[in-house]
């Protein structure tokens, strides 16, 4: 059964009004740290990342929908360079990843990068919210489920800010009382066609457990002719072990004669685990190799997912997967009649969530409690130390060296 989960932050008014930029010398420290980055983003297409391998995408969260943090996490990834922007499928957090690439935009000419919206065919780790009733807690416990909570997300005497929680579970096996439980929601297929009818929506991203075809094919008959005009098509899955390329490619047949743009596969290695730390990446890049070196698998770009972090591209490059392609590859796309689909590397890049939201979200938490509901642009000095923080991020796919810049 569907369920529908409301945003419950909203911008405007809460916010205060736009400052002139141009007398604050930590915004103008921003715009020289970008110019002389020199950010692919500034003119290459998101389409041209794909082929070269150095993709990116920032992870809002399908569950998450605090407003005034996507919005800020928007506008400092877009003048990173980020090639898209993945966020929940509500009107209202479409609204704010825009605004927040505007801003950004405002404040340094750059390309805009595409917004994605995030649906689910079933039941899935990505759409479920952690819920509990603090009466019931025990006025002595520890609440070591606020420890844990990587959203900060669990208030100590007011339970679960559902906008906030975005579903990764760690606090539920934590509870020593088994108070916390998960609730878990299926996008509305008519509401999402709707979103994708905007002409601030360019893509996609469909969740699935690869394990239910028919499931599958229900949500995208039911999405219609609603993707004619997106850009992209994602799918994500999990690893499925030897039955992985049959999922992918019955996925694909269901896709294939109703898909008008260029599809991309989400290898989600290890879901939400980024944050913790270099060895949650290694499920991520354990199931990139299994699938660059797989030959009977669909058309469409490999992007990794789940568990990534400052360590991926490191571990890409160790197995020798980083903007690299085989002779296999080049051979057969040598003879694929769509260019679109004819990638320079065997992965196309990689999708940045916890990870990115924690390094940027330490700086937004700070003005947040200084200053309460606030543009980050409003405060050039946060601004400037959050650019950092997602420039070396970035940079690692990238492949430019933010340090260079501020020393």
């Amino acid at each position: 059964m569907a369920m529908s989960i409301p945003c419950y932050a909203s911008l405007g008014t809460k916010l205060q009004d736009p400052l002139n930029y141009s007398n604050y010398n930590g915004v103008e420290k921003v715009k020289s740290i970008i110019k002389k980055t020199v950010i692919p983003s500034v003119s290459s297409s998101p389409v041209e990342s794909l082929q070269q391998g150095n993709w990116v995408k920032l992870i809002c969260g399908a569950s998450f929908e605090d407003l005034v943090d996507i919005r800020n996490l928007s506008l400092v990834y877009t003048l990173a360079g980020v090639d898209c922007i993945d966020c929940a499928a509500e009107a209202s957090v479409v609204n704010a990843v825009n605004e927040g690439i505007e801003a950004a935009r405002a404040l340094v000419p750059i390309r805009r990068p595409w917004v994605m919206i995030s649906v689910n065919d079933d039941e899935d780790l990505h759409f479920r919210k952690a819920e509990f009733d603090p009466d019931d807690c025990p006025q002595d416990c520890l609440r070591p489920c606020e420890k844990v909570c990587p959203a900060n997300a669990i208030l100590q005497k007011g339970g679960v800010l559902a906008e906030r929680c975005y579903g990764c579970g760690r606090c539920l096996p934590v509870c020593p009382y088994d108070k916390i439980r998960a609730i878990t929601y299926v996008r509305d297929v008519i509401a999402t066609a709707e979103l994708l009818e905007r002409d601030d929506v360019d893509a996609i991203e469909i969740h699935t457990s690869g394990r239910e075809p028919s499931v599958f094919k229900e949500l995208w008959t039911g999405l219609g002719n609603s993707t004619a005009n997106l850009k992209l098509v994602a799918v994500s899955f999990p690893d499925l072990r030897d039955s992985t390329i049959s999922a992918m490619n019955a996925m694909y047949s269901i896709m294939e004669s109703s898909i008008y743009c260029i599809n991309l596969w989400q290898l989600d290695g290890r879901p939400m685990s980024g944050d913790i730390g270099r060895g949650a990446t290694r499920d991520a890049i354990a199931f990139a190799r299994k699938l660059a070196s797989a030959g009977d698998k669909p058309k469409g770009f490999l992007q990794l997912a789940g568990g990534t972090n400052c360590h991926t591209v490191e571990g890409l490059k160790k197995e020798n997967l980083f903007q690299t392609t085989t002779i296999h590859e080049a051979s057969r796309n040598e003879k694929n009649s769509s260019t679109l689909h004819s990638p320079n590397a065997l992965i196309a890049g990689v999708a940045f969530g916890g990870y990115a939201r924690k390094i940027v979200g330490r700086v937004l938490s700070s003005v947040q409690s200084h200053h309460g509901l606030a543009r980050v642009e409003d405060f050039p000095e946060q601004l400037l130390q959050a650019i950092i923080e997602s420039l070396a991020l970035v940079g690692t796919v990238k492949c430019y060296n933010i340090q260079k810049q501020i020393t």
